[in-house]
């Protein structure tokens, strides 16, 4: 972004911004984290017709990885944000989303090996993808402590379990957030 680099070549002194820096140690190598969020961002929001917006966030990230001497990896992200928090509160934000998107894509793959899905034509994609969110929805609503892999395994060898999992008492808690009967709704 030509702004940032212009801001940064001048030292920010001529708009507002807020800066974090974080240092993690973990998985074999070292992360710095470096947020800068720019919150004078009026004129962005004008001609781009953004009303909500109020600050752009630019994130430089430098990975030292342990295993190889001298190898690091380097990227700069950006964001936009309708949020007013200073960078350290951003940038928590941007981790714990990220930790939400790795660990849901990290249980969709374990449970149904996600990343070795073949489909690639049409709508599939998009069609099993919801129908695998919409199972993974239903075992989480299921009693008991076994693992959605044991749950998914479960039902699929035993058809009183899968009959239980999508009763229409636990389809209709899935889709309405609470346990209502269905003979209302329908």
């Amino acid at each position: 972004m030509i702004f940032a680099a212009e801001q940064k070549a001048n030292g920010f002194n001529d708009t507002a911004v807020s800066r974090s820096t974080t240092v993690d140690g973990d998985h074999g190598c070292i992360e710095t984290r470096d947020v800068i969020v720019f919150h004078d961002v009026a004129w962005l929001c004008e001609r781009h017709d953004w009303p909500r917006l109020c600050a752009v966030v630019m994130l430089k990230s430098c990975r030292e990885l342990r295993s190889g001497v001298g190898r690091s990896e380097r990227e700069t992200r950006f964001y936009i944000t309708p949020l007013t928090l200073p960078a350290d509160r951003i940038s928590a934000s941007v981790r714990d989303h990220w930790a939400v998107e790795n660990s849901l894509h990290w249980i969709m793959d374990m449970v149904f090996r996600d990343d070795q899905c073949c489909l690639r034509n049409d709508h599939a994609p998009a069609n099993f993808t919801t129908i695998k969110h919409i199972a993974l929805n239903l075992m989480q609503q299921a009693k008991g402590k076994d693992s959605f892999r044991l749950k998914r395994k479960v039902a699929a060898w035993d058809d009183e379990y899968l009959a239980s999992l999508v009763t229409r008492r636990a389809f209709a808690r899935f889709l309405w957030g609470h346990s209502i009967e269905m003979s209302k709704v329908f």
